[in-house]
């Protein structure tokens, strides 16, 4: 009796320590207080080495971010700088091409333009100098006359493309070449001369530079340089070629139509016919660049075969007689502001 009253007690007391039993259990926790105690130590030991590679980590994110803000600021500082150069740049080529338009409004021209259109040109100094107080004079009249247009309200939309015009326009042209150069000629002849006048720039008014280089061939240009004007001016559609339909149109408004003519135009379709085989050397029914050079050179008197598109040897003469007045007038009047 008292071995199997004695039996359960271990049993009791290992499955308590087993299976925790509420006392027990209460009992087991105590003696395992200082296991329990000495993890949070290891944990923060561990969790110490790891928080300094964290550190570590950080402070070199935190070098990278500054290296990279530091190098983006610098890009920055150089684009400032770039944009501010190409800002001044922009600002003083803005400056130099108003200086000179004023200038050439004003008939001056700054000692480096003068000399390379001394190059380009067959005039001296004196005589560029004259020319250009001669464009200022027909620039201002290109302006007047865009005025008087748009002070009438009937023609203010005609008037209105011409206002901002800074050149010489074709009215203003036409003028000059029937006064002071006598050249008298047909209306589409005249609006050929005007757009040949300045061969890099067709149609356009014409500016300072282009009217002393156009002029120089007009005036003084060699005997090559004269036919390939007149060239430029009968090629109508400007092709490289005049046609017989150019030829046509040509002769036909340089002709004078009698009264008892039936049918004129069969009068010019044969004169075309004879005027092509006299310049067509190549036979190839149209007239080159060479062709008329050719026919030119062999002949000279027919460099205006086709209408009248320079002035006469008098017109010329007569032309820089007014020139060296006009100098030494200048010269006067220096003197006496001295």
């Amino acid at each position: 009796m008292g071995k199997a009253g004695r039996s359960p007690t271990p049993t009791t007391k290992n499955g308590a320590g087993a299976g925790g039993g509420a006392g027990v259990g209460a009992g087991v926790t105590n003696d395992a207080l200082p296991t329990a105690a000495a993890a949070p130590t290891t944990a923060a030991v561990g969790s110490g080495s790891g928080g300094g590679g964290a550190c570590r980590s950080t402070l070199h994110a935190n070098k990278t971010i500054l290296k990279t803000v530091s190098v983006f600021l610098a890009s920055g500082k150089r684009n400032s700088s770039n944009q501010s150069k190409a800002a001044a740049a922009a600002l003083q080529n803005k400056r130099q091409q108003r200086q000179r338009k004023m200038d050439e409004l004003s008939g001056k021209i700054n000692p480096k333009l003068l000399d390379n259109l001394r190059k380009k040109t067959r005039f001296t100094k004196d005589e560029l100098d004259a020319l250009c107080r001669i464009y200022r004079k027909l620039v201002s009249n290109c302006q007047y006359a865009a005025k008087t247009l748009a002070s009438s309200s009937s023609s203010a939309a005609i008037a209105k493309p011409h206002s901002a015009v800074e050149g010489i326009d074709r009215i203003v042209f036409r003028e000059l070449l029937h006064s002071t150069f006598d050249i008298v000629t047909e209306e589409i002849l005249m609006e050929r001369i005007f757009c040949s006048w300045d061969k890099a720039h067709e149609g356009l008014p014409l500016r300072l530079e282009g009217w002393l280089i156009g002029l120089s061939t007009f005036l003084r240009g060699t005997p090559a340089e004269r036919a390939a004007f007149c060239f430029r001016v009968y090629d109508l559609n400007t092709d490289g070629f005049i046609t017989k339909d150019e030829m046509f149109t040509l002769l036909r408004n340089c002709l004078i139509k009698q009264p008892q003519d039936e049918d004129p135009d069969e009068g010019v379709k044969d004169l075309v016919e004879i005027v092509l085989k006299k310049f067509d050397l190549d036979k190839d029914g149209k007239v080159s660049l060479d062709d008329f050079m050719g026919t030119v050179t062999a002949e000279p008197l027919l460099i205006e075969a086709f209408g009248q598109c320079l002035p006469t040897d008098s017109a010329v003469v007569s032309f820089f007689s007014t020139l060296q007045v006009k100098k030494n007038s200048l010269k006067n009047n220096l003197l006496m502001d001295n």
